[in-house]
């Protein structure tokens, strides 16, 4: 009897189409049953090759070797290759007749599975598994209704491209920078213009200067201030002190008389469901998450949990085929704190004519919103507190408008205009989800009839200086990642056109990483939630070639990824563009008079060459490093262990080699290996033996630093995605 093997992407995954299909028996890697074969990659088992797998000469980092420009070949990941071949030999055996794609539905998860079977040389018969969420009703369904692999030919071949197009254009520009510089520098499609972007707003920031202005209000009786606004600008504000206080001196004795009152119905709809990009902006608002932090919690939500839908989507809306499920993803919403507009959902009529119905919306996946499934108690705070957002904003899409009367009042005094507002809710409608809301919309309107002389209890004038620019945070930078034409310079309006068309720099499923990289490689840094270029970052900008800089460039890249995705561009044709830009950046970078300036140099000399070593610092401690990558001497000198101060608990650190090892706090308490080991054994009542001692110790030697040495670290650099 043939069989047919499901390759999923994680083994969580792995599990519940095991479960659906009624697969038991455990094998090595895999999960098998009467008709089908589960198996699962671990991420990514396959990659492009390093460097080095193409010559001897690029073994060593040297400039007269660049570009680099060889066929890129794939190899196994070594950390994994136990789980490839495990693959492998499910993909390869003689009963199976088919595959099944069961990867995640996106550009990357299409990586994940070709790869590995391009590397496991298999030719068989493809078919698609395309789902939103990985519940067992929506993998029952997608198992009825399997596309046929050849479909998304078009998705891989994009993919490819992307990786290949990173490939030539980091690896070569990294060992460039790196080469010339003798600096750990590195540079992408994708990170080096969204580093542009914190720049750019420092210098908004440090040109800004801020001027004075003025606002006069008058003050009544009952409380009320209505607020002084020029007859044909609307502007509120005078830059002009003298007039603002001759202003206030001509009207202080003269009556104000209420010329107009103009009420008005108006609606708001509740915002746009969520897409990735929109959740990670307001996680980080709300809560401070980074984008990856939210990410990784959605991810759990998905795959452990079973609550959402698939989040690496960059739709805000739903599919018409969806409505059928719309009620039963409420039954599993109905729940506290939810459960009144539950309620109140349940007394509309949900069809195609939701404003968050839209097909033509909707691309490979529809708007991140709940499943069918309930969530139990083990959900973590921060996972709670993302699934709270989603279902709020999921329930506000099927509630109608929020209805309010808006009151704008308008007096005169001497020719002068004084202008208050207020509105008044006539139908709570989608803000019933979150009371805080509910309440925000009510403001106090004052009870006034044409015609009215306002007792004036004072006027005055209120004094305020224009800020500028606030610094980009998280949130804001994801949304200058998406809409980055703000970030070009005047008059490129083509450029700004083009930015438009494309949905920005990145994709929602890899704006994350590129931050997190940003922030790894100290090319800029957190100060509360605000993103700071630092002193590497601003030097790295001057070094790279300009054209590299631009969001324009980037996003340009990735509408043609989009067109190979939809088979309307070759992806030979985008590959050979991105070589001659390779070799464009290597050349501008060799010819370059520029000089690098390390800020962590010590005044130790390597032993190897002779030249000044560099300090570097990370989370497990401290090391030096030659700041030639072709010597790749490094020492480290201190390391961060899971060993608690006696006074204030923190970690403390371990300096020193052999017998004068020294454990040492912030707090300043240091004290030799020897005291150490003696009040471990005291605090734990003489039972800790010095072998227990040198195995806690060996685990600290073997923790990695992520900043290696150059040579290292940059061998190994991950290229945008």
């Amino acid at each position: 009897m043939s069989k047919t093997v499901v390759l999923a992407e994680k083994p969580s995954v792995a599990r519940d189409i095991a479960s659906v299909l009624k697969c038991q028996k455990k094998g090595n890697g895999y999960i098998e049953g009467d008709r089908y074969i589960v198996t699962w990659a671990l991420g990514h088992l396959v990659t492009l090759a390093e460097p080095e797998k193409y010559g001897e000469q690029y073994k060593t980092w040297k400039l007269d070797t660049l570009p680099m420009l060889p066929k890129l070949k794939l190899e196994v990941i070594k950390q994994t290759s136990k789980q490839f071949r495990a693959v492998q030999a499910q993909l390869n055996r003689q009963d199976v007749k088919q595959i099944i794609i069961a990867t995640d539905a996106g550009r990357e998860g299409e990586l994940v599975a070709r790869w590995i079977l391009e590397k496991a040389r298999v030719k068989k018969p493809l078919k698609r598994l395309w789902i939103s969420s990985v519940t067992d009703r929506a993998i029952k369904e997608g198992f009825q209704r399997l596309k046929d692999g050849r479909e998304y030919n078009g998705l891989y071949d994009s993919a490819v491209a992307r990786a290949e197009a990173d490939w030539y254009v980091g690896i070569n520009g990294t060992r460039a920078l790196t080469t010339k510089y003798h600096a750990q520098l590195s540079c992408g499609r994708v990170q080096t213009p969204t580093l542009e972007m914190v720049a750019r707003r420092e210098r908004d920031i440090q040109r800004f200067k801020p001027k004075p202005y003025y606002e006069l209000f008058a003050e009544l009786q009952n409380g009320v201030s209505l607020q002084w606004q020029h007859h044909s600008s609307n502007e509120k504000r005078m830059f002009d002190e003298q007039r603002a206080h001759e202003l206030k001196d001509k009207l202080k004795q003269m009556p104000l008389k209420v010329t107009n009152i103009d009420v008005k119905k108006k609606k708001t709809y509740a915002p746009a469901l969520y897409d990735l990009t929109e959740l990670q902006r307001e996680a980080n608002q709300r809560y401070g998450y980074s984008a990856k932090e939210t990410l990784s919690s959605l991810q759990r939500l998905y795959e452990q949990h079973k609550v959402i839908t698939y989040p690496r989507t960059d739709s805000r809306y739903l599919s018409a085929d969806l409505v059928d499920s719309l009620f039963d993803r409420l039954k599993a919403c109905d729940i506290q704190p939810f459960r009144k507009a539950v309620l109140q959902v349940k007394k509309q009529q949900l069809s195609t004519k939701l404003a968050c119905i839209n097909d033509k919306e909707v691309t490979d996946h529809h708007a991140i919103i709940p499943t069918e499934q309930s969530p139990t108690a083990s959900l973590s705070d921060k996972e709670a507190k993302l699934y709270r957002l989603i279902v709020r904003r999921f329930l506000a899409n099927l509630l109608p408008a929020y209805e309010y009367e808006q009151t704008t009042i308008i007096a005169e005094a001497n020719g002068e205009l004084f202008i208050t507002k207020g509105q008044r809710p006539l139908t709570i409608g989608w803000k019933i989800v979150n009371e805080q809301e509910e309440q925000e919309g009510k403001t106090i309107i004052p009870k006034f009839s044409k015609g009215d002389d306002l007792q004036v209890k004072r006027i005055f004038v209120d004094k305020g200086q224009t800020k500028p620019p606030a610094r980009l945070t998280e949130a804001t930078l994801l949304s200058a990642m998406e809409k980055p034409a703000a970030f070009l310079e005047e008059g490129n309006n083509d450029l700004a056109k083009t930015l438009g068309n494309t949905g920005g720099i990145g994709t929602v499923a890899t704006r994350a990483d590129i931050i997190e990289k940003l922030l790894n490689t100290q090319l800029m840094e957190k100060r509360g939630k605000d993103l700071v270029i630092t002193k590497k970052g601003k030097q790295l900008l001057e070094l790279v070639p300009s054209e590299l800089k631009s969001p324009a460039l980037t996003a340009q890249w990735e509408q043609k990824l989009d067109q190979i995705a939809k088979g309307k561009l070759d992806k030979n044709v985008f590959i050979a563009e991105m070589k001659q830009y390779a070799t464009t950046i290597v050349t501008e970078i060799k010819q370059s008079k520029e000089t690098f300036k390390h800020d962590n140099v010590t005044g130790t000399p390597c032993p190897q060459c002779g030249k000044l070593l560099l300090e570097l610092e990370n989370k497990h401690g401290k090391r030096r490093v030659c700041q030639d990558p072709g010597c790749g001497y490094k020492k480290n000198i201190s390391k961060t262990t899971n060993a608690r101060c006696p006074n204030c608990k923190k970690k403390m650190e371990l300096w020193g080699e052999g017998e004068g090892q020294t454990f040492a706090c912030v707090c300043g308490h240091r004290e030799k290996m020897s005291t150490f080991q003696e009040r471990r054994k005291k605090n734990q009542h003489g039972k800790v033996s010095k072998r227990e001692v040198n195995q806690y110790m060996k685990k600290q030697n073997d923790k990695e630093f992520t900043n290696s040495a150059l040579a290292d670290a940059l061998a190994k650099l991950k290229m945008d995605k």
